[in-house]
């Protein structure tokens, strides 16, 4: 087990290498010169050169690519172009904020529809399966700004159960107070999906042999379909679950903009909106190693899980 973890982590250095080469050749070769952007459209020569000298794009693409590599590993990608402040300190007060939505949130989501897939497999064939995968068929062609529109002006606006957007000061006000109608909307966007996903996981588990041994030991279907169906259907849903985990780096873009949540997401929004290269370069490297480590983490789970999986 150490000397397998030893090795994928040895791995992801020259994939992160490529992803570092590849990134800065997106942003500093192909995406054009952001002193022109930042200048705006009254400037002269004398302006963007000296534009070009405070970003340090006007050295060598080498010793630009060596400042690039110092920053990844020093996780210091300097100051933000458009506000001065600093990349590490717009991730360290922005990024709690994303957490606080999207933990629960990937928790409620995971531990309700696999619940919910448990019980319409069960009952597969049967009206109420029918039913509830039309209704999911239903959910997921409905746009998510349809139900941040509809819920923020029917549950916030019209009853008043919760504000409208904001964010307090304090951890136990945001979570409990201004995050849950967020939780409520995205929770009711990715379930649908989520639902019919874990019902065909375990569906593809139902009917296997050992399935049927179990039955005809004498096993309840309660434990049959908890114990044994469930464990085998966990693989494919740890995947499922390791490939969203990134994602709570990046947070939720709608949900964060329609409710003003200080959320890295909308911080990304407007990152790009400003062409402030800093905060989107940081980004896309962590999420490319947050990818990478979760990879690295679903394969201890699968073994975790079942036994008989062979780390090699």
């Amino acid at each position: 087990m150490t000397a397998y973890i030893i090795r994928r982590l040895w791995q992801i250095v020259p994939t992160m290498a490529g992803v570092i080469l590849l990134i800065f050749l997106l942003f500093n070769v192909v995406g054009g010169d952001p002193a022109y952007l930042l200048a705006g459209k009254i400037s002269n020569a004398e302006q963007i050169a000296n534009i070009r000298k405070q970003l340090g794009i006007d050295e060598p693409y080498w010793y630009q690519l060596l400042i690039f590599v110092r920053q990844v590993l020093t996780f210091d990608f300097g100051q933000s172009w458009s506000t001065n402040e600093l990349v590490s300190s717009i991730f360290a007060t922005r990024l709690p904020n994303s957490l606080m939505i999207g933990v629960p949130l990937l928790i409620l989501e995971t531990l309700i529809a696999i619940a919910i897939a448990l019980v319409v497999a069960y009952k597969r064939g049967s009206l109420t399966d029918r039913s509830v995968m039309v209704s999911c068929t239903v959910a997921q062609s409905i746009s998510i700004l349809v139900y941040i529109i509809v819920l923020q002006y029917v549950l916030a606006y019209k009853l008043g159960w919760f504000p409208v957007q904001g964010w307090g000061g304090s951890f136990l006000e945001n979570l409990f107070k201004y995050a849950v109608l967020p939780i409520i909307i995205a929770l009711a966007v990715s379930l649908a999906p989520n639902i019919r996903l874990y019902r065909t996981f375990v569906l593809d588990e139902v009917n296997q042999d050992y399935v049927r041994t179990a039955r005809a030991k004498g096993l309840t279907e309660n434990r049959v379909m908890l114990v044994h169906v469930l464990r085998n259907a966990a693989i494919p849903i740890i995947t499922n679950l390791m490939i969203q985990l990134p994602g709570l780096l990046v947070g939720l873009f709608l949900i964060e903009r329609f409710f003003s949540v200080p959320g890295i997401g909308r911080e990304v929004i407007l990152a790009v909106e400003r062409s402030d290269f800093p905060v989107i370069k940081a980004i896309t490297v962590y999420v490319a190693l947050a990818t990478m480590l979760a990879n690295l983490l679903a394969d201890l789970l699968y073994k975790a899980v079942d036994p008989r999986v062979e780390l090699k």
